[in-house]
């Protein structure tokens, strides 16, 4: 479903759309893009900040290394 939007740009915005669409490039379709982009690079952020918050909790840790060894254990039972 597309839906059309209203936007105020400001001087940056201008430049940076003006940049974006010199190539002949639609605007609408530009716009998308970069609302896309933004939207999957805060993802990434979000997943990075929880890796490090579980790699840095002693908890996680050790429950890993009980997993990894039961693993191992089950492996070696064949």
């Amino acid at each position: 479903m597309e839906r059309a939007i209203s936007v105020r740009l400001d001087d940056e915005a201008q430049r940076a759309l003006d940049a974006l669409t010199a190539s002949g490039r639609r605007q609408s379709d530009v716009i998308r893009e970069a609302l896309v982009e933004l939207a999957r690079k805060r993802d990434r952020a979000s997943l990075a900040v929880e890796v490090e918050r579980l790699r840095a909790d002693p908890e996680d840790r050790a429950e890993k290394a009980r997993i990894s060894k039961l693993m191992d254990a089950l492996r070696a039972e064949g």
